[in-house]
């Protein structure tokens, strides 16, 4: 038999493992939509057609693997689509330039390769690409950020997708969320969204 001061600690037991369950799932709520850069769990389905109304779109350029080291001419600049080698680049932010034949084939994988020129790079980009870098980290979904891999850049910034290219003149992180809404898992070899 208990007692009613029993009863009182059980009841006061349960009414904190409640508040506590629902207090974690606000807090995990909480932080999906304050991702940052777009955790995972708060990238809509479509990227919004009005901030992706300047996109570039090419035909397939291929996809074959080549030799490590082997020259491409790549169609675009920065490439959205080719030969490339059988290497791929992991999601990070990146302070020098790539392989172009591995980014290439991180772009057939899904990824999304955010190109900037280090002189342009203000800290609020900086920071909203780390945090798509390390928010996006899957094989098939990763985010990738790196500074153009050649001198004379036509934007300070362009975001790249297997066959679609955006070139931005400032850094509009809104524009970078709707990109990757669109592209982001949606490559080639094995889409995932």
């Amino acid at each position: 038999m208990t007692d009613g001061h029993d009863l009182a600690d059980h009841s006061s037991l349960s009414r904190r493992r409640t508040l506590g369950v629902v207090g974690a799932g606000a807090l995990a709520a909480l932080a999906g939509c304050l991702g940052g850069g777009g955790g995972e769990t708060s990238l809509p389905e479509n990227g919004d057609p009005e901030l992706l109304a300047d996109v570039e779109s090419f035909p397939n350029q291929g996809n074959q693997h080549v030799q490590r080291g082997t020259e491409v001419d790549y169609s675009t600049r920065p490439p959205t689509s080719g030969p490339h080698y059988s290497g791929v680049v992991d999601a990070g932010f990146y302070e020098e330039p790539q392989s172009m034949g591995d980014v290439v084939h991180t772009l057939e994988h899904g990824a999304i390769v955010a190109y900037y020129a280090p002189n342009a790079l203000t800290d609020e980009a900086r920071s909203n690409l780390r945090s798509w870098a390390n928010d996006h980290t899957g094989t098939w979904r990763g985010f990738v950020a790196m500074p153009y891999p050649y001198d004379d850049p036509e934007t300070p910034y362009a975001l790249t997708a297997w066959r679609h290219l955006l070139r931005m003149d400032e850094y509009d992180a809104d524009v970078v969320r709707a990109f990757a809404a669109e592209y982001l898992g949606r490559g080639p070899e094995n889409p995932v969204r």
